[in-house]
């Protein structure tokens, strides 16, 4: 008689569902303790959908994660720097972060939310660094460490 009430795929989704819940309590934790930095926004929940879910796909690698976010960021803050918060201003940083994240072969959806985030909060080159770059590369290690424990 069998008592296991998981199966292997029960299994995936609650491995998964607590990898992306441990690393989005961290990130928020330290959003929470430190009010001269924002350190969450938004697309990582979607960067963490990818590396806990699909982290085989190569939409979740972690070059594509680190380098999509950060392009992708620069490119909302530069087009912000020479053009404003205009709705043209927003639709040339996606265009432009879709054109390196492609000819880089770095692309990750998730990113794609960093220009509009980047424009819209009139933002500098301080936040490609963080929350961006930190919270990128946070999110890698933890999702390699994460899978490496559990052998995924």
């Amino acid at each position: 008689m069998n008592f296991n009430i998981f199966s292997e795929k029960h299994k995936k989704v609650l491995v998964s569902a607590l990898g992306a819940f441990l690393c989005i309590f961290l990130i928020a934790h330290l959003n929470s303790i430190d009010a001269r930095n924002v350190w969450l926004i938004p697309p990582f929940g979607a960067s963490l959908v990818l590396v806990m879910a699909v982290h085989d796909s190569p939409l979740a690698s972690p070059r594509n994660v680190f380098l999509g976010h950060v392009l992708s960021a620069s490119s909302g803050v530069l087009i912000f720097y020479f053009f404003g918060g205009t709705p043209l201003s927003i639709a040339l940083g996606l265009s432009l972060a879709i054109i390196l994240m492609m000819l880089t072969r770095t692309v990750h959806p998730p990113a794609g939310a960093n220009p509009v985030i980047a424009i819209l909060g009139e933002k500098t080159f301080e936040f490609v660094v963080i929350p961006v770059g930190i919270g990128a590369s946070f999110i890698v290690l933890f999702a390699f460490l994460y899978n490496k424990i559990w052998k995924r």
